[in-house]
């Protein structure tokens, strides 16, 4: 009898794309389940991807620009003629983030969520991380489109002067990183969880850490230049800000340090695929 496939032990930490392509229907389904799970039996349905950033804006408005005065630019060069609505900035820094924490938590997840599906069925375990990462693509298209309704609102209606940059062609290269981000820190964790729990609930507590120390609820101009080096290994930072800098045509870039933010975001990718595929293998025996 002629078998179609066969499914041997792996050796090593080679990553089959053959075998991510041949599953790739598969992707899709658990995209359209992870976007279906999160909104069933809801009230607001995907409204709650608009509602849940459009909040926290709100909160940063408040607290961070209007009590704290805190800065509104990215660079202490800005131009006299451009004045960035509070509310606009703290938006684009917040639906940048919300992508990015949303996949490191879902990909963080990826053991502890899918053990009875990995109990049953065959088939590459990296498709989970990769399907969740794809489907926290719909709401930050829902939470874009909200930003770039208040975007032209602000625009038409202000006279701030803001206007979009030659940065935005790098949109599809920065919205690619926060993707990869999110999955490699995401997988990371993952493979350090099957053993060691507690670091599931420590997780929500360092990305509210993160989360403060990524110029969010703050302009970047608010950090010294001398404390870059440093802050730049934050690989979220230079994606935020140069975001930022496309919308509205004032801000900071510094191929350098952008450079350096790929760096660490390809560094700390590689490392979480070596370390899932490592735990895959006995992660039955270990959760």
């Amino acid at each position: 009898m002629k078998y179609e496939t066969v499914i041997t032990p792996k050796s090593g930490t080679r990553l089959s794309f053959r075998d991510l392509f041949r599953y790739r229907d598969l992707i899709l389904l658990f995209v359209k389940r992870d976007f279906v799970v999160t909104y069933k039996q809801t009230i607001l349905g995907p409204l709650w991807a608009i509602i849940q950033p459009l909040m926290t804006t709100l909160v940063f408005n408040v607290i961070f620009g209007n009590l704290a005065k805190l800065t509104k630019s990215d660079t202490m060069a800005a131009a006299a003629d451009i004045v960035i609505p509070g509310f606009l900035f703290y938006l684009a820094g917040t639906i940048c983030w919300s992508l990015f924490s949303q996949t490191v938590t879902k990909t963080a997840n990826t053991f502890l969520s899918n053990t009875r599906i990995f109990g049953k069925v065959y088939f590459p375990r990296l498709i989970m991380p990769i399907s969740s990462a794809v489907s926290n693509l719909i709401p930050f298209a829902i939470r874009f489109l909200m930003f770039i309704g208040f975007y032209l609102y602000f625009a038409l209606t202000g006279g701030y002067g803001f206007h979009v940059s030659g940065y935005l062609i790098l949109l599809p290269l920065l919205l690619l990183q926060l993707i990869l981000m999110g999955m490699a820190f995401g997988l990371i964790v993952a493979s350090v969880t099957t053993k060691y729990r507690d670091l599931i609930h420590l997780m929500d507590f360092g990305m509210q850490l993160w989360l403060y120390g990524t110029p969010v609820a703050y302009g970047l101009s608010m950090i010294p230049e001398s404390y870059y080096p440093l802050y730049m290994l934050n690989p979220v930072t230079m994606v935020i800000v140069v975001f930022r800098y496309a919308f509205f045509g004032t801000g900071y870039f510094d191929i350098g340090y952008y450079g350096l933010s790929w760096a660490v975001t390809l560094l700390a990718l590689t490392l979480g695929l070596v370390l899932f595929q490592k735990v895959e293998r006995s992660v039955m025996d270990t959760i």
